[in-house]
């Protein structure tokens, strides 16, 4: 079907024009597409595009061959659920564009609930060190039609649930699952959607492909009887290079359950081992993952404000001793943390957000926490009471699991204001 496509008796509708939305009117443009019309339920984005015959909502959906629908829309939730609902079969994504178009792209797809950015960022490290001509796009940031792509170009793809939820056309040729933990269940509605979202990248891949999942989703991969050579992954593998990654960053529990699927891909495209252990070794972290941005004396500042569950929030507080954790924001339904083979390695908790009773209730008996109700409050609480503890080497530890929207446009902006903060702070502590 992908090969028998004639793009220029095709009808598009695309919906939502944010930055995805733009990314795609803008490569149809380039590729000289001209059947297609646009929608935005805001007036004001819809009016920047002149549109000819527009013969409004209903008479595009129902006449489009396509709907190519922007990731941030809710199906659910949209203003035009109804309408879109009934032309469900013809929606599609920009992710499927770049299959349609590019038929014998070669790709590599990582999906999962924690980990993706910086899987993708890793691999995309590893080609560029092993000479691959090798693009990276995505959820990561830049959206995929953007990308330049040459002939024999490698493209890693980092893929969201709500992409995955509506795309048709996805065949990766490696596809990576890294793992599947409740999240986003306010969007697809159950936990069963969101597991089948994230199954997408394995639906149509064939024999001649690559399927990498953790060992957790072996039975699951199988029961759903896909086609490609599955490789299951774990950590004997990765051990026994384990050692000579000497970056830190990388040592992370989190960041090792990464790498385990990195190696294995290496291994896959036939990268040898010394450019492997020197590409992990000189990558450097995202931010807001872990990352280490401040030593004054005996603390370590650590901003994870991307670990917006209590399961990324787990594999942060694994990795320290003495932490003194900040915690709080707006949390995942029926998320849930089990603290007892960590709880010793945190001296101290400080609540923010304005959910302070959801996060109680996972400390009380277990933790000692203090109310800080903000970023500001909490550092300038955690500094005190370093000073009093005197301990040797102390972790003052922004891992959230929780969303950011409560106090934060987003959790970049609160990371970046965590480490304002905690810049100005201890100075005053030193």
């Amino acid at each position: 079907m992908l090969k028998k496509l004639n793009f220029k008796k095709i009808s598009f509708l695309v919906y939502g024009l944010g930055s995805t939305g733009k990314s795609v009117v803008k490569f149809f443009l380039k590729k000289k597409i001209k059947n297609f019309q646009v929608w935005d339920d805001k007036v004001k984005l819809k009016n920047k595009y002149k549109i000819k015959n527009f013969l409004g909502l209903k008479n595009n959906l129902r006449k489009a061959d396509f709907i190519v629908l922007s990731p941030g829309i809710n199906l659910n939730k949209s203003k035009h659920k109804q309408e879109l609902k009934k032309y469900k079969k013809k929606i599609i994504t920009d992710l499927d564009l770049l299959y349609l178009f590019y038929p014998k792209l070669k790709s590599i797809v990582v999906t999962g609930t924690n980990g993706k950015s910086t899987t993708c960022k890793i691999i995309y490290h590893l080609l560029k060190k092993g000479k691959f001509d090798v693009k990276l796009g995505g959820n990561i940031g830049t959206p995929v039609l953007d990308l330049y792509l040459n002939k024999g170009v490698y493209v890693v793809i980092e893929a969201s649930s709500y992409q995955l939820s509506y795309s048709k056309f996805v065949k990766p040729n490696y596809a990576i699952l890294l793992n599947i933990t409740t999240d986003h269940l306010d969007w697809h509605g159950s936990m069963a959607n969101y597991v089948s979202s994230k199954l997408k990248i394995f639906q149509l891949q064939d024999k001649s492909n690559f399927a990498l999942i953790d060992i957790s989703l072996k039975e699951l991969f199988k029961k759903n009887r896909f086609l490609s050579k599955l490789f299951i992954i774990n950590s004997k593998e990765y051990n026994k290079i384990k050692i000579k990654i000497q970056n830190d960053y990388l040592k992370s529990r989190a960041n090792e359950e990464n790498i385990k699927f990195v190696y294995k891909l290496a291994k896959l495209l036939k990268i040898k081992k010394n450019i492997f252990i020197d590409s992990m070794n000189s990558f450097r972290g995202l931010p807001h993952r872990y990352e280490t941005f401040l030593k004054k004396r005996n603390i370590t500042f650590v901003n994870d404000s991307k670990a917006t569950s209590l399961r990324a929030s787990k594999l942060a507080l694994e990795n320290n001793k003495n932490i003194f954790w900040i915690v709080g924001g707006l949390p995942k339904d029926n998320d849930k943390i089990n603290l007892n083979k960590i709880k010793s390695n945190i001296v101290y908790s400080y609540i923010i957000g304005k959910n302070i009773n959801f996060f109680k209730k996972k400390l009380i008996g277990k933790i000692k926490f203090k109310i800080s109700k903000n970023l500001k409050f909490a550092i300038k609480n955690a500094l005190s009471d370093i000073k009093l503890l005197k301990n040797d080497k102390n972790t003052i530890l922004l891992s959230p699991g929780a969303a950011s929207f409560d106090q934060f446009e987003n959790f970049e902006k609160r990371g970046d204001e965590f480490k304002r903060l905690s810049k100005k702070y201890v100075k005053k502590f030193i």
